[in-house]
């Protein structure tokens, strides 16, 4: 099939209006906004309940934590799964699964030990049922569309843990740690019903479920195996998982000094709580501006500078700032988040068709590893040069970043790369371009930027590709 002749997607500018009347997509961002609220408050709850029932700290944080670490391993051997399995299977099963975890944890008093066994196998099984959301959501939505899904679902998200986290503290002052529990669980199970009641049964080969014969052969955890191994080879896959963990983790490490450092700088108690607010709040205000101002072209161009934004004003803490200037830069580093939006159509037309699923369990398994390994690292170079000298070590690092990402280069090639947005042949480079993809080589308009040719012809770009391989939703 030859795609008609269209306006130009890849400098269309879609609208948060337009993506939210997507049902697929609406369905699936407000389950998985409740789920988060879920989650936090599940997280803290348990953490509470631990705490209560042992007096230990080391034991509490432990509670706390323990369901980040085993993402990153539940996707390197289950991850195949998110593209092996129907969708919808999978993400009711994942809600009912962390229902029946949490009303465990509320009803049966089991040792501690126990406990957190519960918390590890729920959190090996997240990375599929997050990864065929996902796929479903990157099938369900276009071009700007799915960027701007994105940005709806890191807004929801920042929005979703605060109101979590002010709900568990409710929770538990009103009905105690274990109805606290039953509570999430509550909200767990009316998600599950709501997706399996609402999203339709999709046929193999429809909308994103692969037919059997591209799943591929083999065990599921020989497959996931290899699955994770081929999309790590790819030069281009690496390069924009690696730009999407690192800047994020080393602003973790600086988020998790705050404390500390409001209390070194002997700051009037409660201040803390303002200033670890200010990051979300400037994540919050970036993507709406970056995703809702700026069009597509305009956003990956930005990926640079907005993650120096990000790095930058960490740095400022080797002054050690009061609290005004403080809260500034980290509503500064927080703006630049929304550079993430600049990498996720590149990262997205990088991925091969039958490894979506697994791919963005990958990713979020990673940043969610990372982000907790960041505050340990950081935390322990506080301990020798300062809190202000580590969180500004932490902004440079995400500094440094930005950094190698303009080191990026597209490989040579002896022909004019085309420019798919302008249509010009010596275009600026996209992210994708520059993270090792091969060049554009599209002579129709429906092409997006950063996205190459893979059907082997010239004038058929790959979104246009997977349009035509896929039946039109109903």
């Amino acid at each position: 099939m030859t795609p008609t002749a269209e306006p130009a997607q890849g400098n269309h500018r879609a609208t948060y209006r337009e993506v939210l009347a997507e049902p697929r997509f609406r369905l699936l961002f407000s389950t998985r906004t409740v789920a988060i609220t879920a989650d936090a408050l599940r997280i803290t709850t348990f953490s509470v309940l631990v705490f209560s029932a042992t007096g230990s700290a080391l034991l509490s944080a432990l509670a706390f934590g323990i369901g980040f670490i085993p993402q990153l391993f539940g996707s390197l051997l289950l991850g195949s799964l998110a593209d092996r399995l129907p969708a919808r299977a999978l993400i009711t099963g994942g809600y009912a699964l962390t229902c029946a975890a949490a009303l465990l944890l509320a009803l049966v008093r089991m040792p501690i030990a126990a406990s957190l066994g519960v918390v590890v196998l729920v959190a090996l099984a997240t990375p599929v049922f997050h990864g065929a959301s996902s796929r479903l959501v990157a099938q369900s939505l276009e071009g700007d569309a799915y960027v701007l899904g994105r940005s709806l679902n890191n807004i929801a998200a920042s929005g979703a843990q605060l109101f979590g986290l002010a709900l568990g503290g409710a929770a538990v002052a009103a009905l105690g740690p274990r109805r606290a529990l039953a509570v999430s669980a509550a909200l767990y199970l009316g998600c599950a019903l709501a997706v399996r009641i609402r999203l339709p049964r999709l046929q193999p080969g429809e909308f994103g479920d692969t037919p059997g014969s591209a799943r591929g052969d083999g065990g599921t955890v020989r497959a996931s195996l290899h699955g994770a191994g081929l999309l790590l080879r790819k030069h281009t896959v690496r390069r924009l998982m690696l730009a999407q963990w690192l800047p994020p983790a080393f602003v973790a490490g600086a988020e998790g000094l705050i404390v500390a450092y409001a209390g070194g700088r002997h700051f009037e108690p409660g201040w803390y709580a303002v200033l670890m607010g200010c990051l979300p709040v400037g994540m919050l205000v970036g993507d709406l501006l970056v995703g809702r101002l700026l069009r597509p072209p305009t956003r990956e161009r930005l990926v640079v500078p907005l993650i120096a934004l990000m790095g930058l004003p960490l740095v400022g803490f080797a002054a050690e700032p009061g609290v005004g200037v403080s809260s500034c830069l980290l509503l500064l580093c927080g703006f630049g988040f929304a550079y993430g939006l600049g990498l996720q159509r590149p990262f997205l037309d990088a991925l091969p068709p039958d490894g979506q699923g697994q791919a963005f369990g990958l990713l979020g398994s990673g940043s969610m590893t990372l982000q907790g390994v960041g505050p340990a690292c950081f935390g322990a170079v506080a301990a020798g040069i300062g809190t202000g000298g580590a969180i500004a070590l932490a902004g440079g690092a995400a500094a440094f970043t930005a950094g190698w990402i303009l080191t990026w280069h597209p490989p040579t090639s002896p022909v004019p790369v085309p420019n798919c947005s302008t249509g010009s042949e010596n275009g600026t480079n996209s992210i994708s371009q520059r993270a090792g993809s091969g060049p554009t080589e599209s002579r129709t308009t429906t092409c997006v930027p950063s996205s190459r040719c893979s059907s082997g012809a010239p004038g058929v770009c790959s979104r246009a590709v997977r349009t035509a391989r896929r039946p039109s939703s109903s």
